[in-house]
C-alpha cells in the first residue's frame, strides 16, 4: 500500500489495471491529452499555463458545472465514457440556452489514488466526443488526488454577434417552445433505481443526454425572448424564467406524447408518465419564448403560453406534482 492510500501493490486498481497513483499526474496527463481532438477554436490547447480559444465576438458565454459520484453518477450505471458525454452535455447545454456556439471546455478531475487509468482515459474519450459534437475542444483543466470521484467542467461558447437570449425577457402573449425530449433521462433513472437495465431507450436516455444544441444559436436568430437549459425538470425550469421574467406561463400536457417504452415503463414501476415529462431533468431540452408572429422552425413545437401573472401553470391550472430536483432538498 502506498503511503497515500489508495493504490494496491505493484500500482494496480482495484480493478486490476494500472492505478493513477502508480503512473503519476503528469503520466496521465499526458496519457489523457492525446485522446482529446483540437476544434477550430483553440488556439492553444492544453500543454500551457493557460489555454488561449478563439473569441471573434469579443464576448464570451461561460458556464460550470460539477459531478459528484454516487450523487449526479455512478459507475455501475454508467461507463466512465457515458460520464464523459453527460458531464460534458450538462455545460455545453447551457452555452446552447444562451444563444451561443460552445467553443471549449475545461475540465477540473479529482479522484481516488486507486482509481484505474483506463476509467479516466476513456472518461476523457467521452467528454472529447460530446464536445466535438459542436466542434468545441477539452483545452485545459487540472486534477487533484480525493477520496471522491468529482468532475467539474466549464464551458465557453461564442455569442456570434447576437445579444444573450437570458430568462428574464419573456412577455405576456409570447409562445413557450421546446426542443428537443423531456422525461427520458429522469425515466431511465428510476428503471435504473429500481434495478433493471430496460427499456433501453430510456437507460440510454439517461446514460446520454441527446441535446439539441443547434436549437440555441437558432432560437437567437428567429428573435427568442428568453431561453433555459431544462436540467432540473421542465416545471421548475421555466419557474426561473417565470420569476427573472415577471411573468406566468402554462403549460400544455397535450403537447407532449408519451413513447410505448415509457408508457410500458411507467404502468410496470406503478409511476405516472408525466412525472418524468414535466418534472424529471438531465434531457438537457432547451425551453424557449417566441414572439407570437415568429413560425417555429423544425425541431421546436410549441408546448405553452406567456400570460400576465405569476408562476407556472399546466392546463391551466395549479400543479400540485414535483416539479423538479433541488440539490439540498
Amino acid at each position: 500500500m502506498s503511503e497515500r492510500g489508495g493504490a494496491g501493490q505493484n500500482g494496480q486498481s482495484a480493478g486490476g489495471g494500472a492505478s493513477v497513483a502508480a503512473i503519476g499526474e503528469f503520466g496521465l496527463i499526458g496519457r489523457i491529452t492525446a485522446r482529446l481532438p483540437t476544434g477550430p477554436s483553440t488556439l492553444l490547447g492544453p500543454g500551457d499555463d493557460a489555454a488561449v480559444v478563439a473569441a471573434p465576438d469579443g464576448r464570451v458565454a461561460a458556464s460550470t458545472d460539477v459531478l459528484v459520484d454516487g450523487r449526479h453518477f455512478r459507475r455501475d450505471w454508467c461507463s466512465a465514457r457515458d460520464v464523459g458525454h453527460r458531464a460534458a452535455a450538462a455545460n455545453l447545454a447551457d452555452i446552447a440556452a444562451m444563444g451561443a456556439t460552445p467553443t471549449a471546455l475545461l475540465v477540473a478531475l479529482c479522484m481516488p489514488a486507486d482509481l484505474d487509468t483506463s476509467w479516466a482515459e476513456e472518461l476523457a474519450d467521452g467528454l472529447g466526443a460530446e464536445a466535438a459534437t459542436v466542434g468545441a475542444s477539452v483545452v485545459g483543466g487540472d486534477m487533484s488526488s480525493s477520496p471522491t470521484l468529482t468532475i467539474a467542467v466549464t464551458a465557453l461558447g461564442d455569442l456570434g454577434g447576437r445579444p444573450p437570449v437570458v430568462r428574464s425577457g419573456a412577455r405576456p402573449g409570447d409562445v413557450l417552445a421546446l426542443a428537443g425530449r423531456t422525461g427520458y433521462a429522469a425515466a431511465g433513472l428510476t428503471v435504473l433505481t429500481r434495478g433493471f437495465r430496460t427499456p433501453r431507450l430510456l437507460v440510454e436516455a439517461y446514460r446520454r443526454p441527446q441535446v439539441p444544441y443547434p436549437a440555441g444559436p437558432q432560437a437567437a436568430r428567429l428573435g427568442a425572448t428568453s431561453m433555459i437549459d431544462v436540467s432540473d425538470g421542465l416545471l421548475a425550469d421555466l419557474g426561473h424564467v417565470a420569476t427573472a421574467s415577471g411573468v406566468a406561463i402554462d403549460v400544455r400536457r397535450d403537447a407532449f406524447e408519451v413513447p410505448r417504452q415509457m408508457a410500458d415503463a411507467a404502468q410496470a414501476l406503478g409511476v405516472d408518465p408525466y412525472t418524468w415529462i414535466l418534472a424529471g431533468g438531465e434531457d438537457h431540452a432547451l425551453a424557449a419564448t417566441f414572439p407570437p408572429a415568429v413560425a417555429l422552425p423544425p425541431g421546436w413545437r410549441q408546448i405553452g403560453l406567456v400570460t400576465a401573472g405569476a408562476g407556472v401553470t399546466v392546463d391551466g391550472a395549479s400543479y400540485d406534482g414535483p416539479r423538479g430536483w433541488d440539490h439540498f432538498r
